[in-house]
């Protein structure tokens, strides 16, 4: 086994491989960009060396620099993680061309599977079922329509040198084809540098299962069972659980089976995925060849978790020229698992990534700790961290097991609800109400679980309810008084009637009122609630629209606040942030995260840009297409600008008919969240 290990990587990937390395005594060295240099993964290593600056071509994808690296840090091995480099076939020559073990497949296995289309006409050879498609070198457009049809609509673009739903397209009609066509090859390029796409039958109720596949340098091969990834939005993962739920054992054998001829095909050595999509319509349930992914997959923890084994570790010894730990008779599916992935994104705007500080986060245990059984966090971010568009807006993945599908299904409830997050928005409580969701307790499973299920898992903006106002209202009131206490104790007259926080007032009853504003429905202004607090000998009566309260409660340093409302115990997390016209004020809660605002009066007034016409960036990001010119006249939901962040296309449509007024930035520019964009007149706009 070699000594020390360059992990090239960042984020909670890099996190877990240097947790493994300590494991088995070896050095760590951590790579980090200039927006890194305070990021966990640098902490937590033995050594840290600086690539570059912050976007991620100048750094983590800067071959020649991480060979530097390497070379000055004295590593012997270098581990890519998942993402950036990871299937970059001129990245692991570049590594034994410098004498170091490259962990990960061999440089002709990582090309053979890294074009979509190449690796189904092996997959063909191979006798792995393939979905009918289009997978030819010829890309001319007429060329590709003419396949299209032949194929029949609706059909599915896909990038042929990426994955992670970059590059894809559903097509319902011929004549959505070329524009199709035209987003995918632009974003493909982007994306993969290769704007080259396949075409494939559009399955109407997929099932996305894929199989973990592991192979060594002495012939050995097995597969490490199968994990379901049905979950996604915008073609991209966000619960998986292993194993697949209602597979029947001969299933699991044919298709571990297959995965396994699919990696003997290319040659493969070291830790593979090979997924499969499975036509649910269909009466015996096919399952088709979609890719190979030649590196650790993202979700690899559940596999972990119901196999015992570590795959990083297994990963390391096969790299070090070790037979594999195990053979296929010795390894032993015990239990349930299930992962699911925190982003920093709105669920409520098609799940955009988000930015901001995590102004508060906190898990059920500490990432740094994996002794529980049971629970287990990856996050390669800290409390204070920021999310930014440099890179992916992942938080952290929390893993549960337990025995069987329904007892780690209330782990992962419990766990999810556990977890206190402020600051940038996140798809937390959407997570929350998939794991409460009846149809995903009984695993009715298919790729359309999200979209069939929206109006449930995405229910519009309400007002918040009485009791949290109630308990908002109260935090505000026992921060005030500790502000107060420690401000009189400091003063020079503690005893003073003016530093008293009982409630004592001169001239005036003994109440505090509060005005919160409230998401109002889309499109309107926010609602004004008042909440009014008066003081008792025991505590606090509490009034908000047509509820009155019996209150006291304790709210500690950190924010925790203990209350109790009419006998009921109640707890949060209080996170207040400064805020236009007030104080942003968020409470975390075990069954939801409340987002208010506090008014203050003496603040400014809101700007209030409902029926101005203009139309907002979303995300930060970049211009990449004006698809409208200054005094054009657009009808309701036509494009109008592309805006790309974190490698995704959005399109900006117009919320109504109108006419172009001004467009505020070209092609290329930059542009921050809320930016004006474009001034659409006679319509009332929003980003």
């Amino acid at each position: 086994m070699f000594g020390s290990l360059l992990i090239a990587n960042r984020g909670e990937i890099a996190c877990r491989i240097i947790r493994t390395a300590r494991r088995l005594g070896l050095a760590s060295v951590a790579v980090h960009s200039e927006a890194d240099a305070a990021a966990p993964h640098v902490r937590l290593a033995d050594r840290a060396e600086l690539i570059g600056p912050a976007p991620a071509a100048e750094s983590y994808l800067a071959i020649d620099r991480i060979i530097a690296a390497a070379k000055a840090s004295g590593a012997e091995a270098v581990h890519p993680g998942y993402g950036f480099l990871s299937e970059n076939a001129d990245f692991a020559e570049a590594c034994a061309a410098a004498g170091l073990v490259f962990v990960g497949p061999p440089p002709a296995a990582i090309r053979a599977m890294g074009s979509k289309s190449a690796a189904k006409a092996l997959m063909e050879q191979a006798g792995v079922p393939l979905v009918p498609g289009y997978h030819g070198a010829e890309q001319l457009p007429d060329r590709l329509l003419i396949e299209a049809r032949a194929i029949g609509f609706p059909l599915l673009i896909k990038a042929s040198a990426g994955g992670g739903g970059k590059g894809m397209r559903v097509v319902e009609a011929e004549a959505d084809f070329p524009a199709a066509l035209e987003s995918a090859r632009r974003e493909a390029a982007a994306a993969f540098g290769d704007n080259q796409v396949l075409l494939e039958r559009y399955l109407t109720r997929p099932r996305h299962i894929e199989v973990q596949v592991f192979c060594d340098t002495h012939g050995n091969g097995v597969h490490l069972f199968e994990r379901d990834c049905s979950l996604q939005r915008r073609h991209q993962k966000v619960v998986e659980e292993a194993p697949a739920p209602g597979l029947a054992a001969a299933r699991r054998e044919a298709m571990g089976a297959a995965a396994l001829r699919a990696a003997q095909a290319v040659g493969y050595v070291g830790a593979g995925t090979v997924e499969f999509i499975v036509d649910e319509d269909a009466t015996d349930k096919p399952f088709y060849f979609m890719e190979m992914n030649t590196r650790l997959q993202v979700e690899h923890p559940v596999t972990e978790m119901i196999t015992g084994q570590d795959l990083v570790e297994w990963q390391l010894r096969v790299a070090a020229g070790e037979p594999l730990p195990l053979s296929q008779d010795e390894l032993q599916l015990t239990g349930h698992a299930f992962e699911a992935r925190l982003y920093a994104e709105d669920p409520a705007r098609d799940f955009l990534p988000a930015t901001g500080r995590l102004t508060h986060l906190t898990f059920p245990v500490d990432p740094e700790n994996d002794s529980d059984p049971h629970v287990r966090v990856d996050s390669g971010v800290v409390q204070g961290d920021s999310i930014t568009t440099h890179y992916d807006p992942m938080i952290a993945k929390l893993i549960v097991w337990d025995r069987d599908r329904s007892a780690a299904l209330r782990r992962l409830s419990t766990a999810l609800g556990e977890t206190r997050l402020a600051g940038p928005r996140s798809n937390l409580d959407f997570l929350r109400a998939v794991a409460a969701h009846p149809a995903f307790a009984r695993a009715e499973l298919d790729t359309g679980f999200i979209e069939r299920h929206r109006a449930e898992l995405l229910p519009a903006p309400s007002a918040p309810e009485p009791e949290i106002l109630a308990l908002a209202a109260l935090a505000e009131i026992l921060l005030r008084g500790a502000e107060a206490s420690s401000a009189a104790a400091a003063s020079g007259d503690p005893h003073s009637p003016w530093g008293a926080v009982t409630g004592w007032r001169l001239n005036s009853g003994t109440h505090s009122d509060f005005t919160f504003l409230v998401p109002g429905p889309e499109g309107a202004a926010d609602e004004e609630i008042e909440v009014r607090l008066e003081y008792g000998r025991s505590g606090f009566k509490i009034s908000v629209l047509d509820y009155v309260f019996q209150a006291s409660g304790e709210l500690e340093s950190d924010g925790s606040l203990t209350a109790a409302l009419d006998g009921r115990r109640r707890r949060a997390v209080v996170v207040r942030e400064p805020a236009r016209g007030g104080t942003a004020v968020s409470l975390l809660t075990s069954d939801g995260d409340h987002h208010l605002n506090l008014k203050d009066p003496l603040a400014l007034e809101r700007e209030e840009e409902a029926g101005s016409g203009r139309l907002t960036a979303p995300m930060p990001g970049k211009v990449t297409r004006l698809l409208v010119g200054e005094g054009a006249e657009v009808a309701r939901g036509a494009p109008l600008l592309v805006l790309e962040a974190m490698k995704m296309e959005h399109t900006i449509t117009a919320p109504s008919d109108g006419r172009v007024a001004a467009l505020h930035y070209r092609e290329g520019d930059l542009v921050e969240e809320g930016a004006a964009l474009i001034e659409v007149e006679g319509s009332a706009a929003s980003g």
